[in-house]
């Protein structure tokens, strides 16, 4: 990657959601191009009501920025934090800093994106230099389209180019940084900053030191059988990087190097299910506000009522729908499969909208990124970008049975259940009845609001066409 031409006498980096030294184009380029740097993050102004904004992800930020500030300190440098509005922010330190440069990465949604459109304008005005630089995702948002340059609608046709795509080589880590020592700069936040509080626990710990920690680990132990094992809640099957990639703690391009040379086929091009989901939400921006098939725009969906609230509490009688909730609350995590399940229920056992549930995932979960959730929410809702019809509808009891046949995932979460045998996990009970005692009883019959889903989404289609 070739070096911007011009020399800076003071630069910022803008850190935002690439929080590691290693590997990161624009603090590369920012080093190696100017004679100081301001390393900057800035704290948004959400607080607690704000849907992005929940304790776990909020603790996994303040721990990486920790992890941040300590390494930029070894290389001589300081990580400089501002809160406000970050056009107005950002505006302020270019004026106290006279710095003649302004580098970061480009964001993937719609918000980042329009604040880099009015950071370029307002960088072009003040006579200081703009560089933005592909970063999240493994290729640009926009460099898999179809031989007639338009975007692919479903995941298989993309992922063959995606995978035969060349990889970006991997930026050297800065070995030395100077920041000028006047500038100001706030405490490194808790959650008090957001309205939040106690400390958060649960989730696993931010930072890029203790992402480089479960990358070796996952590298070691968990991709070379991640084909067998992905599937199974219960066990350790997965690479447990989602929330890495999210906040940046971790590149992609060095997890998709390092996982090629292991031997599972799948997880490379797992990872290219996150670039589909970006490249939807690049091209179609409107997927956050409405279905991506316009076909299914208008469903009557349900109101919520107290089904709602004892999905989102765990306590819906169905174990892996409440294993996984549970999970999600104590963890800031829920296992892929299972979020299948649980987003398949809420939209076609509930018949809800999957806005809400899109919502509560965006505030719970520490990796929810904002394409991909969209796209999982919509893909198990029947609405979104999938080849599959809308009559893919899962039983919760038979994925409970494929996927964690001894129960071992459900025990773990649902404690009420440790003494129930196998099977009474896996088998809808009698009408009226628990699957164990101490347990909730089911809150619905699977196979009647089955037949419901399908009438919901028949009888829409046919309105649709008459």
């Amino acid at each position: 990657m070739p070096a911007p031409a011009a020399q800076y006498q003071r630069a910022i980096h803008w850190f935002r959601r690439d929080l590691r030294i290693r590997d990161n184009p624009a603090l590369h380029q920012a080093c190696t191009s100017s004679k100081e740097l301001v390393p900057l993050y800035l704290l948004s102004e959400w607080q607690k009501t704000h849907p992005w904004t929940g304790p776990k992800r909020q603790q996994f930020l303040c721990e990486s920025l920790e992890d941040l500030s300590r390494s930029l300190s070894r290389l001589g440098g300081r990580l400089i934090l501002r809160k406000g509005p970050q056009l107005e922010e950002i505006e302020k330190l270019l004026s106290e800093t006279r710095a003649d440069a302004l580098f970061l990465n480009k964001d993937p949604d719609p918000f980042g994106k329009a604040v880099e459109t009015q950071l370029k304008k307002l960088c072009q005005d003040r006579g200081v230099a703009f560089h933005s630089f592909d970063d999240v995702s493994l290729h640009p948002f926009d460099a898999i389209l179809k031989q007639d340059g338009t975007p692919y609608r479903v995941f298989t046709p993309f992922s063959k180019p995606w995978l035969a795509e060349s990889v970006q080589d991997l930026s050297p880590a800065p070995t030395h940084l100077s920041t000028p020592a006047e500038l100001s700069s706030l405490p490194l936040p808790d959650l008090s900053c957001w309205g939040l509080g106690p400390q958060s626990t649960g989730a696993l710990p931010g930072g890029e030191a203790q992402a480089r920690d479960r990358l070796a680990a996952a590298l070691t132990h968990r991709i070379d059988s991640y084909d067998t094992n992905r599937d199974s809640p219960g066990i350790a099957g997965t690479s447990r990087l989602s929330q890495d990639l999210r906040w940046g703690t971790i590149s992609v391009r060095e997890l998709y190097r390092s996982a090629r040379t292991k031997s599972s086929e799948n997880y490379p091009k797992e990872l290219g299910w996150r670039d589909f989901y970006f490249s939807i939400l690049h091209h179609f921006p409107d997927v956050l506000e409405q279905e991506f098939n316009p076909d299914w725009r208008g469903l009557p969906w349900k109101t919520p009522d107290g089904k709602f609230d004892a999905w989102r509490e765990g306590q819906t009688g169905f174990p892996i729908v409440d294993a996984g909730i549970r999970e999600l609350l104590s963890t800031g995590f829920m296992h892929n499969r299972v979020r299948m399940i649980v987003a398949m229920f809420l939209t076609k056992d509930l018949h809800l909208d999957w806005r809400l549930g899109e919502q509560f995932f965006a505030q719970h979960l520490v990796d929810g990124e904002i394409a991909s959730n969209n796209g999982g929410w919509q893909w198990s809702a029947g609405t979104g970008a999938d080849a599959a019809p809308y009559f893919r509808i899962q039983n919760p009891w038979a994925q409970s049975k494929r996927h964690d046949p001894e129960g071992r995932y459900i025990r773990r979460w649902v404690p009420e259940l440790a003494g129930a045998t196998a099977k009474s996990i896996y088998t809808p009970p009698a009408p009226g009845q628990s699957v164990h005692p101490g347990y909730p009883k089911p809150i619905l019959d699977h196979s009647t609001e089955r037949d419901v889903t399908l009438a919901l989404f028949k009888d829409h289609k046919a309105r649709n066409k008459g």
